[in-house]
């Protein structure tokens, strides 16, 4: 293949008639003024999409163009060109042809400097082919792995930490020229290495023979590395010291946080230490502050739930409570509810442990329980703060659960997490706290109960039948037959580490505190109340939802009988 010609990018759209002269126009000045790509300028802009310029782009060179959502290349072959090379290039080797040429794919099939660089570093003929910026740099980030770099980091720490003497400072960054210490790029490397990864959480475990690093990815822990058990004291007490821990205090658990840069990317760490058999295990809860909030409307819930969702936020008063266990999106949730109610018109007060996002124009009060700062003490003051909209992290006793209550009967819109099962066993967790139940009955709104479910690879889907039980099962939750070829799941790939899913939504029930629901509340019976509660959600449970997201090919079968295990009958 003869390398590639120069093009203009903004003649070409105009002469493929993608652009116009005075979008153009506007384009240039903007790349003027900023300093970016004119091809990012155009995207931003909305003037024409990723997909329109690499498709233009191939059809003046007269080269194929490649959705890489739809291919999966192979590891070896992409490791051919070197990381640093393929990032600078936005280039990308995707298949070996049977005459031997490797075909590349570029985000700038056009720029032919690249293309000869490219050449000299492989050392065989390409074929060109067009792919867009934005799919490039996620296969990029999905193929380069750095667990080989963190191995021989913490390789190069346990070498360290062998030599006699060893300056302990200079180990550990606490001097001048921190960034080039051992421990510190080691660390920089994991936190890095697990927000390329949408890690959630980083669990640093000493073992009897080594030290054990994992990352819990969608819900699941995957180990990253094993290093030298010799290092595990080194990196608890860099990480102490970071979160301002006390690092004399090797028997007590401790709880702090701290903030860190990524890439450009602000990011707050929650961590806790544990003492172990072997020395303390560390864990630590990454809240990327640059993710964004999810809207109410992208978090997954039903028309249904939505609906019942939408109408509780837009009352003046009353509680809404989202339930499940730790780890199930109630947090997400709230802020995704707090993001639509933000408005310089109202007076939002949130009340958390810790708080995991800040937004601005909201009043975030973090609870501090070694000063006394606890949840009802807070509470006290907000009411006095004059406030239209209260966010109550969590509802951790009876005094917290009346206070917010009393807010809800005056007033106030109140928001609240509660650790339940589902929705209809929440009423009755709050009658069991102690909480009288005139309150119970008056104040509560709305009761969201959700799961978390991991959603089908899109880079691998495919049609599937069901295993006889997956069958048995779908049969007994339908009551109607199944149309073949309906089901979906992931194959495997380099996309999704070859687990068949990438990314979590939700799964939602809600209990609509209706006229009938409170009378039931108010007699006193709960077999009544389960009885009421049941017909109000008229077969809208958890795990109805579930099985909803599977047929529509969400998520897998096995995943909606895993939550539906998590629920009690």
């Amino acid at each position: 293949m003869p390398p590639p010609v120069k093009v203009r990018l903004g003649d070409l759209l105009i002469q493929q008639g993608l652009l116009s002269a005075e979008q153009l126009t506007l384009a240039l000045e903007e790349q003027r003024r900023t300093g970016r790509k004119l091809g990012r300028v155009f995207v931003e802009g909305g003037y024409v999409s990723e997909a329109q310029i690499s498709e233009a782009l191939a059809r003046q060179l007269n080269i194929p163009y490649v959705n890489l959502r739809h291919h999966s290349p192979k590891p070896e072959l992409i490791k051919l060109l070197p990381e640093a090379a393929a990032r600078r290039f936005r280039a990308v080797v995707l298949d070996q042809g049977a005459d031997g040429r490797l075909r590349v794919g570029m985000s700038d099939p056009a720029d032919l400097q690249a293309y000869d660089e490219i050449v000299r570093i492989l050392r065989r003929d390409i074929d060109l082919v067009s792919v867009t910026e934005s799919q490039l740099l996620e296969l990029i980030d999905n193929i380069y792995h750095h667990s080989d770099q963190i191995s021989g980091l913490a390789k190069e720490l346990t070498a360290e930490l062998g030599e006699v003497p060893v300056e302990f400072g200079n180990l550990l960054g606490l001097t001048p020229g921190a960034e080039d210490a051992p421990v510190v790029r080691l660390l920089h490397t994991v936190f890095d290495e697990a927000l390329r990864l949408r890690a959630s959480d980083v669990h640093v475990e000493p073992q009897e023979s080594c030290l054990r690093i994992r990352f819990r990815i969608d819900g699941v822990l995957h180990v990253q590395t094993e290093a030298d058990s010799k290092i595990a004291a080194a990196v608890a007490l860099r990480l102490k010291l970071m979160s301002g821990l006390d690092i004399s205090e090797k028997r007590l658990p401790q709880d702090g946080r701290f903030a860190f840069n990524v890439r450009g990317r602000p990011v707050d760490v929650r961590i806790s230490t544990l003492p172990t058999q072997y020395g303390e295990s560390v864990v630590m809860r990454l809240l990327n502050q640059n993710t964004g909030l999810l809207s109410i409307d992208k978090i997954g819930m039903s028309e249904r739930v939505l609906t019942s969702m939408r109408q509780a936020l837009k009352r003046p008063s009353g509680m809404v409570l989202v339930t499940g266990p730790t780890g199930s999106g109630k947090t997400t949730t709230l802020y995704a509810a707090m993001n639509e109610l933000n408005d310089p018109g109202k007076k939002v007060i949130t009340v958390e442990d810790p708080v995991e996002y800040r937004l601005p124009g909201l009043n975030q009060v973090q609870v501090h329980e070694k000063i006394d700062l606890s949840f009802s003490r807070v509470l006290r003051t907000v009411l006095r703060q004059d406030p239209d909209i209260v966010l109550i992290g969590e509802m951790r006793d009876q005094e917290t659960a009346e206070i917010g209550m009393r807010a809800a009967m005056t007033g106030h819109l109140v928001l609240s997490t509660l650790h339940t099962n589902d929705a209809l066993s929440t009423p009755i967790r709050l009658l069991d706290m102690g909480v009288p139940r005139y309150m119970v009955a008056l104040s509560v709104h709305l009761v969201v109960a959700q799961r978390l479910v991991r959603m089908i690879c899109e880079h691998c889907r495919e049609p599937y039948e069901p295993t006889p039980a997956e069958h048995e099962w779908l049969q007994l939750e339908l009551r109607e037959g199944l149309a073949r070829g309906a089901l979906q799941h992931g194959r495997g790939c380099m996309h999704c580490k070859d687990c068949g899913y990438q990314g979590r939504t939700g799964v939602y029930e809600v209990l609509e505190m209706t006229e009938r629901v409170v009378e039931a509340i108010n007699h006193g019976d709960p077999g009544t109340f389960m009885q009421v509660a049941r017909q109000q959600m008229a077969g809208e449970t958890l795990r109805r939802d579930a099985v909803r997201l599977a047929l529509e090919g969400v998520t897998t079968v096995a995943e909606a009988m895993r939550i539906s295990n998590q629920i009690e009958d």
